[in-house]
């Protein structure tokens, strides 16, 4: 992900080496006094916001010291202030959240009652963005020297955005980000030198984005030392749209023209800056791309590139053999853990193994909390999370530097933007110590069962969607017996595969449209971040049923119990990933069916749409 610097310095007087150090320094300073700084940092935000309407009603009384902020504030979920945001999304100007003025709405990626959650920020955030973000490459500098004498070859995209109802944006974090003066005009930085145009990467037609994108990282391909994208299944969807469409990028490289399908004059402009007529590099690049394989494609046409920055930690992890195909094993690199809530913390041994990383949570961005978690006895592995805290369970929560080696954690956090105590979903386990700071891997997204993208979708929700799907089989006298997912990552974009195991009282074939509908009833049931992904970003491909013969299921219970799992507790497991259990499925599959068209997805909440 990129980094936004704080300096304005010009390459003429630029020290690198005296930057970096500071900013180690900072790393040390802040892990070493964490529990002073965090204290510091609660103080802050709840004297600052004294007044607000939130902390009043819950009776804080302008204490600011940390015994009675747990003591009178709960822990919170979003729908608890769900009427909160609700009335500053419909344009109350009161300080209902905040004392600062909220400047617009960042929409998660997970989602409240199908739509995307609102979560509140503040014009300032951004500096605490652009800080983490400064903190990356000099802690990478130190594993990997020399990458101030190249460039980074970035996919970065912005995403649509949409008004509330009272005027404020609601857009994801990240497209906030680019979309801002700490982006757009970043001052001079060796580190922040890209081969992607800055119009290239805010044109919000994803074609042609994606194709300048690469475009100009092949007419830079000597010169870059490091490639990446937000997320894995992200870089590997330009490899992938690279894999389409290389003969026209070759031909616009040979000719020095850009292809007409370019239509935004602000991309054809900043494109034209860069694209020369090059025929060696032409036909380098066809050689290359005619060959059979496309194995280690990222180091043969970008020789020089050191590692591969994408997250593949979470969900994200079922594409690494994928990436370790195309990049010939390069390092792949996780260098940030951040939400829309808040921006977290940072990777210090970057080069690590994917199963090994863990970020340090850098104690000056919020005050943080953790909720111990407790795994489930029996089949499942899944972390137990209540929904809503016992008295008890609200006094479990620890501070940051009291957390203990190996154990889990649901992670709670206070935010300057007006989030206090708020459950954001993920689960940490305690890798190890960077001074007083912990590193915590992250381990999953409570409750979540299917993702391709940046989708989540849970069990609850899934059961639903499979339900509303089955009244297609009612005229058939048709019902499922049995079900379950599978994330299918092989092919791009992945696609949500659902086997099915029928039960069957009527004598009337069931027709293939019939099963077709259920495959678009369940999409259009399944929450706006999974249909956007669908109908905008195209990062999801049509959902799947698979028809399983009679009896599968009980083949994936023996399966399970000949590894170990108890009869009286077997459950059938709602998604899979398995692979013998995706093989023993698969292998039993009498017929498939793909949803025939992309679900409904407008920008922004339904409600919005229907008050406009």
């Amino acid at each position: 992900m990129p980094e936004a610097p704080k300096s304005s310095l010009k390459p003429t007087d630029y020290n690198l080496a005296e930057k970096n150090k500071k900013t180690l320094q900072f790393i040390e300073d802040v892990t070493s006094n964490a529990d002073e700084v965090q204290k510091r940092v609660l103080c802050e935000i709840i004297s600052r916001n004294a007044n607000v309407e939130y902390l009043q009603k819950h009776g804080l009384k302008g204490h600011n010291d940390r015994e009675t902020f747990k003591k009178v504030m709960p822990v919170i979920t979003y729908e608890d202030i769900q009427p909160e945001i609700t009335r500053i999304a419909n344009g109350d100007p009161s300080q209902i959240l905040c004392s600062k003025p909220i400047s617009e709405f960042l929409t998660s990626s997970g989602t409240s009652g199908g739509e995307r959650k609102l979560m509140p920020t503040i014009e300032e955030e951004l500096e605490r963005r652009s800080l983490l973000y400064s903190l990356l490459m000099p802690v990478m500098s130190q594993f990997v020297p020399g990458l101030e004498k190249g460039k980074g070859m970035y996919f970065l995209f912005i995403k649509s955005e949409a008004k509330t109802p009272g005027g404020l944006l609601a857009r994801p974090v990240l497209t906030s980000y680019y979309k801002s003066s700490h982006f757009k005009e970043r001052p001079y930085d060796p580190y922040t030198n890209y081969t992607s145009p800055n119009q290239t990467i805010l044109c919000p037609d994803s074609y042609q984005s994606m194709y300048s994108q690469l475009l100009c990282g092949l007419c830079q391909n000597k010169e870059v030392l490091r490639v990446g994208a937000v997320f894995a299944s992200g870089f590997i969807r330009a490899i992938r749209f690279l894999e389409k469409h290389w003969t026209l990028l070759c031909n616009d490289i040979r000719s020095g023209t850009l292809n007409p399908q370019i239509t935004d004059p602000c991309v054809r402009e900043s494109v034209m800056k860069i694209l020369k007529p090059d025929t060696k590099l032409a036909d380098f690049i066809e050689t290359e791309c005619s060959k059979n394989s496309w194995q280690g494609i990222i180091t043969r046409l970008w020789p020089n590139t050191k590692y591969v920055d994408v997250i593949v930690t979470g969900t994200m992890s079922q594409y690494i053999p994928t990436l370790d195909y195309y990049s010939n094993g390069l390092p792949l690199v996780c260098t940030m853990y951040a939400s829309s809530e808040c921006y977290f913390g940072v990777n210090l041994n970057p080069l690590c193994k994917p199963s090994e990383v863990s970020y340090t949570l850098i104690p000056t961005m919020c005050y943080f909390e953790f909720l111990p978690v407790h795994r489930n006895n029996g089949v499942t592995s899944s972390p137990s999370v209540p929904k809503s805290l016992t008295e008890k369970e609200q006094k479990e929560l620890v501070d940051l530097v009291d957390v203990k080696l190996g154990q889990e954690y649901e992670l709670v956090v206070t935010t300057y933007s007006g989030l206090y105590r708020y459950r954001v979903g993920d689960v940490l386990r305690v890798a190890g110590f960077k001074n007083k700071a912990p590193q915590f891997s992250f381990i999953c997204r409570k409750n979540v069962v299917l993702s391709i993208d940046s989708d989540k979708t849970d069990e609850v929700e899934l059961q639903n969607a499979v339900k509303n799907a089955v009244n297609h089989l009612m005229p058939f006298d048709a019902t499922i017996s049995e079900y379950t997912s599978y994330a299918e990552t092989k092919n791009i974009p992945g696609h949500y595969v659902l086997f099915w195991e029928l039960s069957l009282n009527g004598s009337t074939p069931i027709p293939p449209s019939v099963f077709e509908d259920c495959c678009l009833t369940i999409e259009e049931s399944l929450n706006s971040v999974y249909r956007q992904g669908r109908v905008s970003d195209k990062s999801i491909g049509p959902l799947e049923i698979k028809i399983v013969e009679s009896g599968t299921f009980d083949k994936l219970m023996d399966y399970a119990i000949s590894l170990g799992a108890s009869i009286n507790q077997y459950k059938t497991p709602r998604c899979v990933k398995f692979a013998p259990i995706v093989e023993l499925l698969n292998s039993r599959v009498v017929s498939n069916y793909f949803s025939p068209k992309c679900p409904k997805w407008v920008p922004g909440h339904k409600q919005w749409t229907n008050e406009n």
